[in-house]
């Protein structure tokens, strides 16, 4: 089975493979679909993805729906968890955070970074993998933390 972070590497640097990589991992987790994600960065420890803002993701005020950015901020952990974990070890989302600063009237941007990288090891480890979620303008509109539990696959 191809890694998500050797996918990542083989389709980025390809014309439209940010796109093919971004509509890869929609197939794989349909729900993620709901935002047209597109992945721009990805590394260990750091991911980057962009959604538009268009009538699906609205809400009633007709701005970014507060769940839509929750997904943006679940694609941007989720693509960093698989760059960042060792292959000898998965992860679970366990918990998350979530500040709406301020109204989400545009596309945005999601971040999610390490600001370390602990070491995996036999035992489970919480790790907070902190997303800040910007404007077109780089405004943050929503900040979150999602806790995800990660041990070590069963043999």
């Amino acid at each position: 089975m191809v890694s998500t972070y050797s996918l990542w590497q083989r389709l980025s640097a390809l014309p439209g493979g940010k796109r093919l990589f971004s509509t890869a991992i929609c197939l794989r987790v349909p729900y993620f679909g709901s935002v047209l994600p597109t992945v721009e960065e990805l590394r260990p420890g750091y991911c980057a993805v962009r959604a538009p803002k268009w009538w699906g993701v609205h809400n009633h005020i007709g701005t970014f729906h507060a769940i839509a950015a929750c997904n943006l901020a679940e694609i941007a952990m989720g693509m960093l968890a698989e760059s960042t974990l060792p292959a000898t070890h998965r992860w679970l989302p366990k918990g998350m955070t979530v500040r709406y600063v301020a109204k989400a009237e545009t596309g945005l941007r999601a971040v999610a970074e390490l600001p370390e990288t602990p070491e995996f090891g036999a035992d489970g480890v919480e790790l907070p993998v902190p997303v800040v979620i910007s404007d077109r303008a780089g405004k943050p509109v929503v900040t979150a933390t999602i806790t995800i539990w990660v041990t070590p696959k069963r043999q």
